[in-house]
């Protein structure tokens, strides 16, 4: 199983380390703009290999993509380069569209080429219209962003703090866009099968403050992280190889994850069954009528973020 990933910087080794240490694929290709740079990653992670399942890690031009199952593509600049760390800018990730679509002009025709049945996986932010853009610049349906798998992550693990248990045993979701218009899906969070608010009301806490401080928290992790480090790096890598290995594997793994919803018409996070071809089907959740206003709003969001290019 070969999995390549174009972008060797942060994000790009962030994703290289994780798919090594799951273990699930037998070939991974490292491709960068400066090819000395892939070689020095893919030279460094070589040599604790051994300590890992059996895999063959080296650097690569886009040919030596051919049959790859996954090709991640994380190039691009950044939040922290690309100006989008103000959290009072709604637009978020959505500045660095414009810049980061070009990249992609380049990148997506050069790896449908080499791996034409790769699926491909967008991480670079913003990654719903990126996607967006990938599915028409490939031409094929294959096409994933890596969505709000990791904002549920975070909203699970943010509410495992306040409430002092386990992540895993919190139920909850975040769906629309990966950005600031995302929606989270209170009607449905649960710790042990418990609705929240009623986890709350036995507590003695109140909602609503409770509510907002976890949206506060979750909508701008990536900010807070990047106030203290170069980039946000290490969870999307870890969630980019959990994506690749549910395809590879086959393994129909539900999960929130940014894919084309022709009733939104744009790329968005929906729960969705994941295997070999990519998005197997898209299972919409119940949601309050709020929800449903908040995840329209996120679509109407990300069309005219996308209409410029559309226009063009």
């Amino acid at each position: 199983m070969k999995i390549g990933i174009v972008g060797s910087g942060a994000v790009g080794s962030a994703c290289a380390l994780s798919v090594i240490l799951r273990g699930f694929a037998r070939e991974l290709v490292l491709v960068n703009r400066t090819r000395r740079r892939a070689t020095a990653v893919a030279t460094d992670m070589l040599y604790g290999t051994p300590l890992s399942p059996a895999i063959d890690v080296r650097d690569g031009d886009y040919e030596d993509f051919a049959d790859a199952q996954v090709v991640m593509i994380t190039s691009g600049v950044n939040e922290k380069t690309g100006g989008a760390t103000n959290r009072a800018d709604t637009a978020g990730r959505l500045r660095l569209l414009e810049t980061n679509a070009k990249v992609y002009e380049e990148i997506v025709p050069r790896v449908v080429k080499a791996a034409p049945d790769a699926v491909i996986l967008v991480v670079t932010d913003p990654p719903d219209p990126l996607a967006d853009l990938a599915r028409d610049l490939a031409g094929h349906d294959h096409v994933l962003s890596t969505g709000t798998f990791l904002d549920s992550l975070r909203f699970r693990v943010h509410l495992a703090q306040k409430l002092n248990v386990n992540a895993s045993s919190v139920e909850a979701m975040v769906v629309g866009e990966h950005g600031t218009s995302a929606v989270f899906l209170w009607s449905a969070a649960r710790v042990a099968g418990i609705p929240i608010a009623d986890v709350l009301g036995q507590r003695g806490e109140g909602f609503e403050a409770f509510r907002k401080a976890v949206e506060h928290e979750v909508r701008y992790a990536n900010i807070t992280i990047i106030e203290g480090s170069d980039a946000s790096q290490f969870g999307i890598g870890m969630v980019s190889a959990r994506i690749a290995e549910a395809i590879v594997r086959d393994e129909h793994m539900v999960i929130p994850i940014g894919f084309y919803q022709p009733k939104f018409g744009v790329t968005l996070s929906l729960p969705s069954i994941v295997g070999r071809p990519g998005v197997l089907r898209v299972l919409e959740p119940a949601m309050t009528e709020d929800e449903r206003i908040g995840l329209q709003r996120s679509a109407e969001k990300l069309k005219q973020a996308l209409a410029p290019k559309r226009a063009a």
